[in-house]
């Protein structure tokens, strides 16, 4: 019977998560899916991309957005900014899928809606 791989340290928390995102599979053109590696992208680590180069959050003001410490998150966006450079630069497809993650709606949004 094999070893079993014990974790270490604390189970993740959950991270808040605006929205799903409208694609889950980005890939190189004119290549058919079947014929490329895939790099799996959780969805986390692409709210951490979207907080801070898209709505140009300062690190902080992003962590407290996903409700985790400032180093939590630091780590979700350099996972995350690896996995699509080596994707680009190696012509690899990107699947946007999986994690540990609660979507949370924006509080403007739900005023709104009431």
């Amino acid at each position: 019977m094999g070893k079993r791989k014990r974790k270490r340290g604390r189970p993740r928390c959950p991270r808040k998560v605006k929205d799903l995102p409208e694609a889950d599979v980005f890939k190189p053109r004119g290549i058919p899916a079947r014929e490329l590696e895939r790099t799996k992208l959780n969805i986390e680590e692409l709210e951490a991309v979207r907080l801070t180069d898209i709505e140009d959050m300062t690190q902080n003001e992003a962590a407290n957005e996903m409700g985790i410490s400032r180093k939590s998150f630091w780590n979700d966006l350099k996972k995350a900014r690896r996995k699509i450079a080596e994707a680009l630069v190696q012509g690899k497809a990107i699947e946007i899928r999986g994690g540990n993650y609660s979507i949370e709606k924006d509080k403007k949004e739900e005023n709104k809606e009431n």
